[in-house]
């Protein structure tokens, strides 16, 4: 569980900071201009059904149509069986231009509309309120049996004998008084009513439910009783917390502390260091070897090397060592940088077998604490590790960065040398379609020295080939890969 949690909130954007042992473990951004829709309601409309994929796009009045497949839909019956083994056909549950309340379950992520459910859940500090079910679940991280079964039982207890929905207990529900495990319940029931009246008048694309900010999902979410406390560094988002903490988890609010340091709270501990390493394609690992973290729309490849790092013993211990840092490094990595989906991970190759399984189980260990939900296969055929982690929102390098105009993306450009040699095709090409009296090429400062140094006597081959002199202009908007050819 995090010892400390940072808020650093403007009116424009709220950063939240983790901290486990005074060491950065994850980070959350939420700005005013791309506020994380996950959790909301809006009443859709079906723009479109489409059969071959057993799914609808909707309108929610957001930029993008969103996605509804059918394995997402509540069925009409709410006491009927939660899971859709046997998904009816996707035209039976929906037609185009019918209107439905639904919920954001995934934000937008790159290209992609967000992905919907129907299957409403309303989460509070302990319990998660499910409309369209009636069982009652325990968290799985709850392990002690004695907990799960007094938890269960009180749950019980102030359930009405014709109760119509079902429930989760939260992680943080553990230990949770009985009086307080009823006031969630019956603030959930409060609420559900209240989002179903405004659901009744509710036009196409409206907002139903929106989800608290950002600093209030991680007081109700990730603040335990063990944590060592929570600093605000704005005087309205600590009023905020201080009165949600009163009224939904008194035992938290002496946690809650007012920072009003001199130096910006997020410089504590190096968090903004942290931050910008984040962004890094390149880590570094303690013992002298690297990690590098490679995002791609559909995966993200880990390549794990030792760098300068020669051990003490032998080489097999090497290896070891500096995966089983790698291991410990990726993990934390991956929470700070929200990296999910597929993650393909290549450790350096080992010889024994136990080491292997060394490995997998430190970063499985490291894993743990992890709140998105992991998968991790054990080493293929090429020695690669398979894992996947559950993605609900953008990562960071996403939300903090676009792609390079230079090289849109793709992390490298043509040098100097090459584009000087397209500039000479270029300048064939066209003495050989037009007439001309000169030329003007224009280009990057590097290319334009390179041609008057290195190349000066192959462009002098071209002034005799072409019969027409040939002038050379610098262009400081240009990118180094950038030319013109232009004739005069």
């Amino acid at each position: 569980m995090p010892e400390e949690i940072l808020i650093n909130s403007t009116s424009r954007e709220t950063r939240v900071a983790v901290l486990e042992n005074g060491v950065l473990q994850e980070l959350m951004i939420e700005r005013a201009s791309r506020r994380g829709l996950v959790g909301n309601i809006y009443m859709g409309k079906v723009s479109r059904v489409l059969p071959g994929m057993q799914a609808a796009f909707i309108e929610i009045g957001i930029a993008r149509t969103a996605f509804l497949h059918a394995s997402d839909i509540a069925p009409a019956d709410s006491g009927a069986a939660e899971g859709l083994q046997d998904a009816p056909d996707i035209r039976d549950l929906l037609r185009e231009g019918q209107n439905l309340p639904v919920q954001i379950m995934k934000d937008p992520l790159g290209t992609k509309g967000a992905r919907l459910t129907t299957r409403v859940t309303i989460p509070s500090r302990y319990l998660v309120l499910l409309p369209t079910g009636t069982k009652l679940g325990i968290s799985s991280r709850i392990e002690d049996e004695v907990e799960r079964d007094r938890l269960k039982a009180t749950l019980e207890s102030f359930m009405p004998a014709d109760n119509a929905f079902g429930y989760i207990v939260r992680t943080v529900a553990e230990g949770a008084s009985h009086e307080a495990l009823r006031a969630d319940l019956l603030f959930l029931e409060k609420l559900w009513k209240s989002i179903c009246d405004t659901a009744v008048t509710a036009a196409t694309g409206q907002l139903i439910h929106e989800d608290l900010s950002l600093a209030v999902r991680v007081v109700r979410d990730i603040v335990s009783l063990d944590a060592k406390r929570v600093q605000v560094d704005s005087e309205q988002v600590f009023d905020q917390l201080g009165c949600f903490a009163a009224m939904f988890m008194p035992e938290l609010e002496p946690t809650i502390e007012l920072y009003q340091g001199r130096r910006p709270i997020l410089d504590l501990y190096g968090v903004e260091d942290d931050i910008e390493k984040a962004l890094q394609r390149q880590v570094a690992l303690k013992s002298g070897g690297y990690v590098i973290f490679d995002q791609t729309e559909a995966m993200t490849t880990i390549d794990v090397n030792t760098g300068g790092y020669v051990g003490h013993r032998n080489l097999e211990e090497t290896i070891f060592r500096t995966n089983l840092e790698a291991a410990v490094t990726i993990a934390r990595q991956l929470r700070l940088r929200n990296l999910g989906g597929i993650i393909i991970i290549d450790f350096i190759d080992m010889g024994e077998e136990n080491h292997r399984s060394q490995v997998l189980e430190a970063l499985e260990m490291a894993l743990a604490a992890d709140h998105a939900r992991t998968q991790i296969s054990e080493h293929s055929a090429l020695g690669l590790v398979e894992m996947t982690r559950k993605r609900t929102q953008e990562s960071l390098e996403h939300i903090m960065c676009n792609s390079c105009p230079a090289c849109n993306g793709k992390g490298f450009i043509k040098t100097p040398e090459t584009v000087c040699y397209e500039i000479f095709r270029e300048i064939i090409r066209q003495h050989r379609q037009f007439k001309f009296d000169e030329l003007i090429v224009l280009a990057h400062q590097d290319v334009i020295e390179l041609l008057l140094d290195e190349e000066a006597t192959g462009l002098a081959e071209l002034e005799e080939l072409t019969g027409k002199p040939i002038r050379l202009q610098s262009e400081a908007l240009f990118a180094q890969d950038r030319f013109d050819v232009v004739l005069m």
